[in-house]
């Protein structure tokens, strides 16, 4: 499966901005994370930058970094991001709060999530 890579619309902020704060290269962070969470999640391209560029792309960054600290390569701190955030499920507070079904991975639920809101400002 091919993976369309969408540039950030965010450089400020988001998975972006968070990874300029790391020692990795943002080009290949950003195609690492984004082909790991469409594979993870079947989200579309422009559900994968948005979800990027949101403040959810800035946590997921921040688990990457963390990654990254405990020595792992850009690969293994992306996969390791990802598999923790398809652990996690969404919760009844979230479900409340922003209608994305409970007991869902955390990552497709966000994913979903911004998608939605991405084809609503289309």
């Amino acid at each position: 499966m091919t993976t369309t890579i969408l540039p950030t619309t965010n450089e400020t902020w988001g998975f972006w901005g968070s990874m300029g704060y790391t020692t990795a290269d943002q080009s290949q962070a950003w195609a690492l994370a984004t082909t790991a969470i469409a594979k993870a999640t079947d989200g579309t391209p422009e559900a994968v930058r948005t979800f990027l560029d949101s403040r959810h792309g800035r946590h997921f960054a921040d688990d990457v970094a963390s990654e990254l600290f405990n020595r792992r390569t850009l690969a293994e701190a992306v996969d390791a991001a990802v598999a923790t955030w398809m652990a996690w499920k969404i919760d009844k507070q979230t479900q409340r709060e922003y209608g994305i079904p409970r007991g869902l991975p955390y990552l497709t639920g966000w994913v979903i999530h911004h998608q939605i809101q991405a084809e609503m400002t289309e």
